[in-house]
């Protein structure tokens, strides 16, 4: 019996020998992982330590970074060991095409492909660049651009077009959602469009680069369309909410002055379109390629590379993800059923009555995200 502790002793020490060996070998190094995921089943991004009931992107992450040796057992746990940091907070059922998270790991060889050996197929690691070692992706993020994908259906004019799957999005309502979207461009007082923001809070301004409507596109018989948005930072539902309100008055329940007056400081009642369709496309560091891009040392954090493995992942596990939901749980469909029980008109008289009711289609579905002060 004494023999069989000795030996299990000296078998750990050996372990723990081979472990610092490798670490000499492999020195840790601050790094950024370029992620795609579909986030169908999730509860975002974001780990929630000590709680197994809510799964999330994070959990299978570093999961498989322990089990392929980029790091120790107990920097999974304490995820403050490895300096780990994510640039967007997606949250429940939001999917990434070009996440980005920044951390501290041993350079191992076959990296990549080691961690993705270990991760589900609806999550990969697409690239991987060395950086200054005080980088945060969060803080050092300039920008993101989100997409979202829907049913041009929810563009039909609720008095005299057809519901259904079978509608067309003509040219003339296409410019005119795209005239509303380009409203939202330059610095407005978004308090409107979060419920986590007073209208006198600094916080509230953010600035809007680009938003638009592209073309739309038949995708088993249903036609699709996707709005962009890039913004510097985004609160949490505000994407879902801006676009709400433009469905909403492109169908005809309000007026187009209810933009101008949502920037106002009374209180407007404003839907959340379903989180189903959105997607983080991408995150950018113009200020941080611009300082260390070219110094000879660091990349520029840019992925031209990497955008054919993007494309391929969203057609493999985005896109068909949100076409099969929406086709048998309906969300969008369910959700335009709840815009006529929002009061339009009134400021905060009978708000809360209809958030309630609307809560139970929308709230389900995700939110978007950025990590920010807000989310």
């Amino acid at each position: 019996e004494e023999n069989g502790h000795q030996n299990k002793r000296l078998k750990r020490d050996a372990d723990e020998e081979d472990a610092e060996d490798q670490s000499k070998k492999s020195p840790k190094r601050k790094i950024v992982l370029l992620m795609a995921y579909s986030g169908k089943g999730y509860h975002g991004m974001q780990r929630n330590v000590g709680s197994s009931q809510f799964k999330t992107i994070e959990d299978d992450l570093v999961s498989a970074l322990v089990q392929s040796g980029c790091i120790p057992e107990n920097h999974g746990e304490d995820m403050k060991k490895m300096s780990f940091q994510r640039c967007a907070r997606t949250d429940k059922g939001v999917s990434a095409a070009g996440q980005i998270v920044s951390l501290k790991v041993r350079l191992i060889d076959d990296i990549l492909e080691k961690i993705n050996n270990h991760l589900p197929s609806h999550i990969r690691i697409l690239g991987l660049k060395r950086v200054t070692g005080g980088f945060n992706s969060k803080n050092k993020c300039d920008a993101r651009t989100y997409s979202y994908m829907l049913p041009t259906f929810a563009f039909a004019h609720k008095d005299h077009d057809v519901q259904e799957e079978v509608y067309r999005l003509d040219k003339e309502t296409l410019a005119k959602v795209n005239k509303l979207l380009a409203c939202y461009k330059g610095t407005h007082n978004f308090h409107n469009f979060t419920s986590q923001k007073g209208p006198r809070d600094p916080s509230a301004k953010r600035y809007i680069m680009e938003m638009y409507c592209g073309e739309p596109f038949v995708r088993e018989n249903m036609e699709f369309a996707v709005i962009r948005v890039k913004g510097q930072s985004f609160m949490m539902h505000q994407i879902r909410k801006m676009i709400g309100l433009v469905i909403a008055i492109v169908k005809g329940y309000a007026a187009e002055s209810i933009i101008e007056r949502s920037w106002g400081e009374e209180k407007v009642d404003v839907p959340k379109a379903p989180g189903l369709g959105l997607v983080l496309e991408r995150v950018h560091f113009e200020k941080y390629n611009r300082r260390f891009g070219n110094d000879g040392l660091h990349e520029p954090l840019e992925w031209t590379e990497e955008e054919e493995k993007i494309a391929v992942f969203k057609e493999q596990y985005i896109y068909p993800t949100i076409i099969n939901t929406e086709r048998e749980e309906k969300s969008m469909a369910n959700w335009l059923n709840t815009l006529s029980i929002h009061d339009f008109n009134s400021s905060a008289v009978g708000m809360q009555a209809n958030n309630k009711n609307s809560k139970n289609s929308s709230d389900l579905e995700g939110s978007d995200g950025c990590d920010d002060d807000s989310d």
